[in-house]
């Protein structure tokens, strides 16, 4: 699980069908500091609540396959968590030896 922040959105006119209703979102990636790191990506929010600005968890591959209910959806990224801003806080004061 990676920590991100939603920085966008994405529309589509044309989609896979079992992506029908699920919002996309771009994410900056961040460190344990919450500081940028790397490129930006596409995300599926499954918490369905994801907004701009906001810090999420973020899990890849066959966990982000498995975080919607049904069948798998062909993402390579989902948003599963809303980091709240007390929780942030302390991790901005992370060690530096815990693996993102």
């Amino acid at each position: 699980m990676r920590f991100g922040r939603v920085v966008g959105n994405v529309v589509c006119t044309a989609k896979d069908a079992n992506l029908e209703g699920v919002k996309l979102m771009v994410v900056q990636p961040l460190t344990q500091r919450l500081e940028p790191r790397g490129a930006m990506y596409i995300a599926a929010d499954a918490v369905g609540q994801a907004g701009v600005g906001q810090i999420v968890t973020v899990v890849f591959s066959a966990d982000a396959t498995q975080a919607f209910p049904g069948p798998q959806i062909p993402v390579d990224a989902s948003i599963v968590g809303l980091i709240d801003a007390a929780t942030a806080s302390i991790l901005q004061g992370a060690d530096e030896g815990v693996s993102s």
